[in-house]
C-alpha cells in the first residue's frame, strides 16, 4: 500500500521545511520505541517520511511520481534525526541532541536545579486594593543554610574532589536500543553535581546546604491590584540543593466594601435621594475613599441617573485616579400625609 508522507507527518503539501521538521520532531518524542507509550512501527515510518519530505531533491520526485522514486524508503544511509545523524545499527555510539533530551538527559547537558515555586494567598481591605500596602507573610520552605551559606560544609572545612565521580559531578550510563547506543547522563548524588563534597559537613543542615523553618517576606501591594491578581516573588520559592531557588507567587483576594465597588479604574456606590430633591434640586455630602465631598443634585434628575465625582477613583499609570461613579435612587414615599397629598393635587394641576 503506497504511503503518503504529507499525512503521516500531518502537514499540508505546501508545508514549510521548518514546519514539516516540527512535525517530525513532535512525533518522534511521541512514538519512540523506548517510551511507555511508544511505536516502533510508527516511529520508522515517521522517520522515513521526514527523510524524504526534508531533502529538497528527494521532496521534489516524490511530488512528481510518488513512493515509487528512486530514493524512497531512506536508502543505506541510515536515519536522519533533524540534523543529527545515525548511521547503521552495529552498536555505534549516537548523540540525537535535543529531540530526545527529554527522554534521554537532554543529550549529555544538564539543566540547572530548581527549586519548587510556592503559592499563597491573602486577604486585604478594599481600601488597600486601591491605595497599595505593604504585607508581611511566612511561608515554612526550605531556605539557604545561613551557616554554611548552602556550601554544606562546616565553617572552615575544606572542599574535597567527590571520589564518587571523580569530580565530574556526572555519571554516564550506556544503554542498548534497536538502532544503536545511547549515553545518558545522571547527576552524582554524592556531590549533588558540583564535583565535590565537604571534608565535614555542615552540622546546621547535615551537609544539605537547605533547612527547613518559617520564612517572613515582606509583599509591596501596588495601589489599584485588582482581586485575583499575582505577585511574584523570584527566587523567594524553595531553595535547591546545589541549585537555584524557585519563586514565591502571592495570589491577592480583595475583600468587599460596604458602599463602594469597582469597575475597572472607577468605583461604583449607590445614593438615595428624596423626591422633592430630585424634582428642585439638593446638595448631599457622600463619602469617598479620601473622605466626604459634596455632590449637587441637579433639578428633576430622573431615577438611575449616574453622576461623576472625577479623580476619586482607584489610581492608575503615572498617578493618575478613575472617577467614583454615583447611581441616584429616588425614594417614592410609601404613604402621604393629608397636607403632602393636597400638594401634590395642586401639582397635578400645574402639570407637573
Amino acid at each position: 500500500m503506497k504511503k503518503d508522507y504529507y499525512e503521516i507527518l500531518g502537514v499540508s503539501r505546501n508545508a514549510s521545511k521548518e514546519e514539516i521538521k516540527k512535525a517530525f520532531r513532535k512525533l518522534a518524542h511521541k512514538y519512540h520505541p523506548d517510551k511507555k507509550e511508544g511505536d516502533e512501527g510508527r516511529f520508522k515510518e515517521v522517520n522515513e517520511a521526514y527523510q524524504v519530505l526534508s531533502d529538497d531533491k528527494r521532496r521534489a520526485e516524490y511530488d512528481a511520481y510518488g513512493q515509487a522514486f528512486a530514493h524512497a524508503g531512506g536508502g543505506a544511509g541510515g536515519f536522519d534525526f533533524g540534523g543529527f545523524s545515525a548511521s547503521g545499527f552495529g552498536g555505534v555510539d549516537f548523540d540525537l541532541g535535543d529531540i530526545f533530551g527529554e527522554f534521554f538527559g537532554g543529550g549529555g547537558r544538564t539543566r540547572e536545579k530548581r527549586g519548587s515555586d510556592i503559592s499563597v494567598d491573602i486577604e486585604i481591605p478594599f481600601e488597600d486594593a486601591v491605595f497599595g500596602t505593604e504585607r508581611e507573610i511566612v511561608v515554612n520552605k526550605f531556605s539557604v543554610c545561613g551557616t554554611c551559606s548552602g556550601s554544606g560544609a562546616k565553617k572552615g572545612t575544606k572542599m574535597l574532589v567527590c571520589e564518587k565521580c571523580n569530580g565530574s559531578g556526572r555519571f554516564h550510563e550506556s544503554r542498548k536500543s534497536f538502532f544503536g547506543t545511547f549515553t545518558t547522563v545522571r547527576e552524582c548524588v554524592a556531590c549533588r553535581g558540583t564535583g565535590k563534597v565537604p571534608k565535614e559537613k555542615c552540622a546546621a543542615c547535615g551537609g544539605q546546604g537547605v533547612v527547613r523553618g518559617r520564612y517572613k517576606a515582606k509583599i509591596a501591594i501596588p495601589a489599584g491590584i485588582r482581586d485575583g491578581e499575582v505577585i511574584r516573588l523570584a527566587g523567594k520559592g524553595e531553595a535547591a540543593p546545589g541549585g537555584v531557588s524557585g519563586d514565591l507567587y502571592v495570589r491577592v483576594h480583595v475583600l468587599p466594601h460596604a458602599i463602594f465597588s469597582r469597575e475597572g479604574n472607577d468605583l461604583l456606590m449607590d445614593l438615595d435621594i428624596k423626591l422633592s430633591d430630585a424634582l428642585v434640586g439638593a446638595e448631599y455630602v457622600i463619602p469617598t475613599l479620601d473622605g466626604n465631598v459634596k455632590l449637587s443634585i441637579p433639578a428633576g434628575v430622573p431615577h438611575g441617573e449616574v453622576l461623576r465625582v472625577r479623580g476619586k477613583g482607584a489610581p492608575y499609570a503615572h498617578g493618575k485616579r478613575g472617577d467614583l461613579l454615583v447611581t441616584l435612587h429616588i425614594k417614592f414615599p410609601k404613604s402621604l400625609s393629608r397636607k403632602a397629598r393636597a400638594l401634590v393635587e395642586e401639582l397635578k394641576k400645574e402639570g407637573v
